[in-house]
């Protein structure tokens, strides 16, 4: 739901790819590879052969949570920027919280002081520098997400079928 791409759910690993769908994922030059992801990326049509998912009959699965965990993160990492989005969201909103309490605290200091000294700088600095530092990740993290994308290197766009012979 998070990605720009639709990944379908219940998708297994089983496939069968015609030649030019092989060719274009063997041209991706990336190491980190997230199959399901990269089969939807390079766009061709697919046909999906429905079937009854059945209890296993012997046998353990070798899954565990935390390598079923670190799989969805992957697949986060491999095909979406929201959470970098969701940083640079909260550190502006935290920031512009913070910023309106301390004109807050300062009225309310100046109208009618304070009985508890300290509590009030304490949790401005608090809020508004957190804010200022998942913005400021939220910002580096975007530009990195740039660098990130380019170094894979994959293809502006993959031809699905052309009329020139290759010779």
């Amino acid at each position: 739901m998070i990605s720009n791409m639709g990944l379908v759910e219940g998708a297994t690993d089983f496939r069968v790819m015609k030649r030019p769908v092989v060719d274009s994922i063997l041209q991706l030059s990336e190491y980190n590879r997230f199959s399901k992801g990269l089969f939807q990326w390079v766009g061709f049509e697919t046909e999906w052969i429905s079937y009854e998912n059945v209890e296993r009959v012997a046998g353990e699965t070798t899954w565990s949570f935390w390598g079923l965990f670190n799989y969805s993160i992957e697949a986060i990492v491999a095909f979406t920027s929201l959470p970098l989005s969701i940083s640079t969201l909260f550190g502006t909103v935290f920031s512009v919280i913070a910023f309106l309490y301390i004109i807050f605290i300062v009225a309310k200091y100046l109208l009618y002081s304070d009985p508890v000294q300290g509590f009030a700088t304490i949790m401005c600095a608090i809020l508004f520098l957190g804010g200022i530092q998942l913005l400021s990740i939220g910002i580096l993290g975007k530009y990195l997400e740039k660098t990130y994308l380019e170094s894979k290197h994959r293809p502006v766009f993959i031809v699905k079928e052309s009329n020139i012979d290759n010779e």
